[in-house]
Formats: C-alpha cells, sequence, structure tokens
C-alpha cells in the first residue's frame, strides 16, 4: 500500500494534475512509456503516433487518434494496456474513451495548432518519431549513446566494424537477443554512423519485418512488384529489423530471399535483428538459415549490474532529472531484464517528479517498483518453479530437492530456493520445508547468495531470468 505522505494532495482543485493542458501532456507521455514496454516498436510508433489526451472527465480518460482505423485497432488491440497504464499513474481512473481527432471540433483543432508545450520536450518526448523519411533511420540512435557492457560488447565490436568495411566484413550481420535488450538501437546506430561517416554517399535504408511484409502485400495487390525492387535493391545498406516476423509468410520470404541475393552478391551490407538465433528458428526456410548463419551472428544478452546502472544513470542525464546514487542502486539491483523496462520506469519517475513534486527518494522508487514489478503469485504455485529449474538444468526434483552436495546440484537448489522468496515471497521456513526439509537458515543463505552473485555473474543472471520467465508463461 502507497504512504499518502508521499503524494501530497490538494484539496482544491479536486484533480490538480488535470489542472491544465500541459499536465494531460506530461501525463499521457509518461504512459506512452509504460505501453512502450508491452507492446513491439513497429506497433507502438504504428498506432500510437498522434494521439492525444484530450481530457478528462470524472474517472473516464479521453484519448484521441488521428483516424478511424486507428481508433478501432487501438479500442480492440490496445485499451487495457491504455487504461494500466494511465492507472499505474493516475489511480482515479477507471475508464478510457478512444476518439477521432475531427477537425470539426474546434476545441480539437485549437489544441492541435498550439505552440508546442513550455517544459522541455526532451524529458519527455518520443524521439521514435522523428523518423527520417528516405532511410528510414531514427537519428536517436547512435553510438555514442550505446552503451558497452559485457553483454553486448562483441555486437558491438562487429557492428563498428561493417562501418569501416560496408559489405564485405561481417555479411550479413545478424543480431539477435530478447525484447528490449538495445538490438533496434545498435543495427539503427550502424545506418546512422554510415551516413554520418560517408555524407550521404553510402544509401541505407531501415525497416522493420512488418514493413516490409506490408510493402509485399501491397505490391502484390496493386501489381507493382517493381516498387519493391527499387525500393530495396537499389540501396548499398539494408537494415531489418525482428526478422522472425516473415517467418511463414511464404511471399514476404520469398521476395526477401531474391533482395538478399541480390544485394549480397554485389557486395552490399545487410543486417538484421531477430529475437532468436536462427538455428532455433524452425520454421524459417532452410535457404535463408543457411544465409544468415553463413555470415556473423551475434547476440546481445540480459544486461549485468554495472550495464544497468551503467545506463540509468546516463538516460536519467539524458532526461534532465537528477537521481542519486541511491536511488540508481535500487533501480539497477531491482530491474534485472530489459533496457526498455528501464526507460518506462524512468518515464514514470518523471511524472512523479513533475507533477506531484515529491523529491525521488529510494522509499519512493521501491514503492514504484513494487507496483510495477510484482509478480502473479497467486497463480504461481510453488511447484512450478521447482519444476522449472529442474527441468532448466535437466535434473531431476529429487536430486533438486534431495541431500547430495554435489556442485551441480547445489547451485540450482539455490536458485529455486532464490526465486521462492524472490516470486512467491514464501517465508524462509516454508521454503526450507519444501526443499527437502533444510531449516530456514539454508533458505536465507541460499537467497542472499543468488541475489548477490546475479549481479557479478552475466551468465548466471541470464540463467535466473530464463527461468523466471519460464514460470511466468506457465
Amino acid at each position: 500500500m502507497q504512504n499518502t505522505d508521499d503524494f501530497p494532495v490538494s484539496p482544491t482543485p479536486p484533480e490538480p494534475i488535470f489542472a491544465d493542458e500541459q499536465a494531460l501532456d506530461r501525463l499521457w507521455q509518461s504512459a506512452l512509456g509504460e505501453i512502450e514496454v508491452q507492446v513491439s516498436r513497429p506497433n507502438f510508433i504504428t498506432w500510437f503516433k498522434n494521439t492525444r489526451f484530450l481530457h478528462k472527465k470524472g474517472s473516464t480518460a479521453c484519448i484521441g487518434l488521428p483516424n478511424n482505423f486507428a481508433k478501432e485497432w487501438v479500442e480492440n488491440k490496445y485499451s487495457k494496456a491504455v487504461l494500466g497504464a494511465l492507472r499505474s499513474l493516475e489511480e482515479s481512473i477507471t475508464k478510457v474513451d478512444f476518439v477521432v481527432i475531427s477537425q470539426k471540433n474546434s476545441v480539437v483543432k485549437n489544441r492541435l495548432a498550439r505552440p508546442a508545450i513550455a517544459f522541455d520536450e526532451s524529458q519527455l518526448s518520443f524521439p521514435e518519431f522523428k523518423v527520417d523519411p528516405e532511410s528510414g533511420l531514427n537519428p536517436r540512435y547512435s553510438f555514442n549513446t550505446f552503451i558497452v557492457g559485457k553483454s553486448n560488447e562483441l555486437a558491438h565490436a562487429a557492428a563498428s566494424a561493417i562501418v569501416e568495411d560496408i559489405g564485405k566484413k561481417y555479411n550479413p550481420l545478424f543480431v539477435y537477443g530478447g525484447v528490449g535488450l538495445g538490438k533496434t538501437h545498435l543495427i539503427q546506430s550502424v545506418g546512422n554512423e554510415i551516413k554520418a561517416k560517408y555524407q550521404g554517399k553510402i544509401r541505407v535504408r531501415y525497416t522493420s519485418a512488418e514493413k516490409f511484409t506490408n510493402d509485399v502485400i501491397s505490391a502484390i495487390k496493386n501489381r507493382r512488384m517493381e516498387t519493391i525492387k527499387e525500393k530495396y535493391r537499389l540501396i548499398d545498406v539494408l537494415i531489418i529489423d525482428d526478422i522472425q516476423f516473415i517467418i511463414g509468410k511464404q511471399a514476404t520470404e520469398e521476395e526477401f530471399f531474391h533482395t538478399f541475393n541480390a544485394l549480397h552478391e554485389n557486395n552490399k551490407q545487410i543486417i538484421v535483428s531477430s529475437d532468436k538465433s536462427p538455428k532455433f528458428m524452425p520454421e524459417l526456410a532452410e535457404r535463408l538459415r543457411s544465409r544468415f548463419e553463413g555470415g556473423m551472428l551475434v547476440d546481445i544478452g540480459y544486461p549485468d549490474y554495472e550495464l544497468r546502472y551503467a545506463v540509468l544513470k546516463a538516460k536519467s542525464q539524458e532526461r534532465g532529472i537528477e537521481l542519486s546514487d541511491e536511488v540508481i542502486e535500487v533501480l539497477a539491483n531491482r530491474i534485472q531484464r530489459t533496457l526498455r523496462e528501464m526507460e518506462g520506469l524512468l518515464n514514470k519517475i518523471i511524472f512523479y517528479q513533475r507533477t506531484k513534486q515529491v523529491p525521488i527518494t529510494t522509499r519512493l522508487v521501491e514503492e514504484i517498483l513494487n507496483e510495477v514489478l510484482q509478480e502473479p503469485v497467486r497463480s504461481i504455485h510453488p511447484n512450478i518453479v521447482i519444476n522449472a529449474v529442474a527441468d532448466s538444468f535437466e535434473i531431476s526434483i529429487a536430486d533438486l530437492i534431495g541431500s547430495s552436495r554435489k556442485r551441480e546440484l547445489v547451485g540450482p537448489r539455490q536458485i529455486a530456493m532464490y526465486l521462492l522468496r524472490d516470486m512467491l515471497d514464501l517465508s524462509y521456513p516454508n521454503i526450507g520445508d519444501r526443499m527437502g526439509k533444510r531449516d530456514h537458515t539454508t533458505a536465507l543463505y541460499a537467497y542472499e547468495k543468488i541475489a548477490e552473485a546475479i549481479n557479478k555473474n552475466q551468465s548466471l543472471n541470464q540463467k535466473v531470468i530464463a527461468i523466471r520467465e519460464l514460470i511466468t508463461k506457465q
């Protein structure tokens, strides 16, 4: 439960954070930060660009969208995400209405015609929307803002090398890793660096697999396949994000295969990203898999503590917000999954600082984290955790909870006890009892040891995160 002392609310006016248009804009930008964590980047840009928080009446928030198609899509697909994001910032909102921003509505028209709001847009704006129409690149992404750590240093080195030897070294470059770990940032950085270095003499095009698919569908429908060839083959560097989305789309796979061949045979650079390695994409056409594996495969793993700390420090400074070292330590310790998740939480922290006028203390950050990161513990039985750990290490449950002190069993056993405490908040005596009738001090020791080790051991951290995700998906 939140301590109301941390969130002072004036009795008049009754809803102070909605007192003016700037407050609505700040609230919506913060909500967008939360929504961005939950949807893919192409969908986020497609459906939430040019949206506005128009007004709030009672407990209902009214969100404006640019056309009927966008309204119906967001209403059907993302209404829960929108409501959840808004409620996480302002509990009084219990309903969301979606409307089309009509030019016949003079109030809305005036709202859109007004100049930019007075506060510093670099702190709450979404530069994803400021895309170069010719290359498709977002100038926000650069090597200068890409923070390197153990989990991404190989991928960064390969990407940097391409700039110096386009089309000849590491071609194709295949970058893979989980959602929100920085793949898009890295591959777009290559494109932006090439544009800057060669001053436009090297033609670069970035696109998502979803956009490439839509272009193919449109070309087939309009019998204009030559437009695809002109757009994607008459360039020097092709960058495609989330290539896994073309799997199973026969016409798209076919066109990409021919595009790949046309570029590769002429020493044109190809860079793709995916959520997994080609060898773990069984539905992918074998001829495409062999071409991907013939290039350079690099993965981006989950960030370790040092990288999380560095990213939080840099992002907070980038947004013009001063966070103490203690606050950053709390965030870096608690957020162990994705970099995108950290950005979403920073947006929420900025919202509290700007609108509620409260100092960002470790206590406040802990409360925000407890709200956002809470696990669905009621739906998880302890046996699910134990089974998931056993399966992940390919050992039997009897061995996992048994008395053997073999090294290959002690580690998984400690991880199981750590997760039982961290995810389900079981008491130490309860954990000890479930893990082979052990003393509660053994469970306490295991929890503290793994909690400390995951901040120092990158491979252990990734293993624990993978098991956690396996558990929550059951």
